[in-house]
């Protein structure tokens, strides 16, 4: 059985197809230390998916996982903050998003 919550999320990335490819390039292969940041959060599986130039993420996460505790340490992680940074330079906020706001939790409004 499976324990595991799923959150999605969405986000855009600047409209320019050079942009998008640097873009995914960097997620063929993730820094480590973003990786670890992500596993040690308590988040089980993540997965991007993109079409044209939205971004749609899949998160499962176990019970040690909390959103608060993954904001504080991604907050005190200079790599993370680092990573965040320059993925701003691909990435542009939803029109509904607040300012600093990136990936935006979507509703779950439909299952089968």
């Amino acid at each position: 059985m499976n324990n595991l919550k799923r959150h999605c999320f969405a986000l855009d990335l600047i409209d320019d197809a050079q942009l998008i490819a640097e873009y995914k390039k960097y997620h063929e292969k993730i820094w480590p230390e973003i990786t670890a940041s992500i596993v040690d959060s308590g988040i089980e599986v993540l997965q991007i998916y993109c079409i044209a130039n939205r971004l749609f993420m899949i998160m499962e996460v176990n019970d040690s996982f909390s959103f608060e505790k993954k904001s504080k340490m991604d907050n005190n992680n200079p790599k993370v903050q680092e990573w965040e940074t320059l993925m701003w330079n691909y990435q542009k906020a939803l029109p509904t998003a607040k300012v600093g706001e990136k990936w935006l939790l979507m509703e779950k409004i439909y299952q089968l």
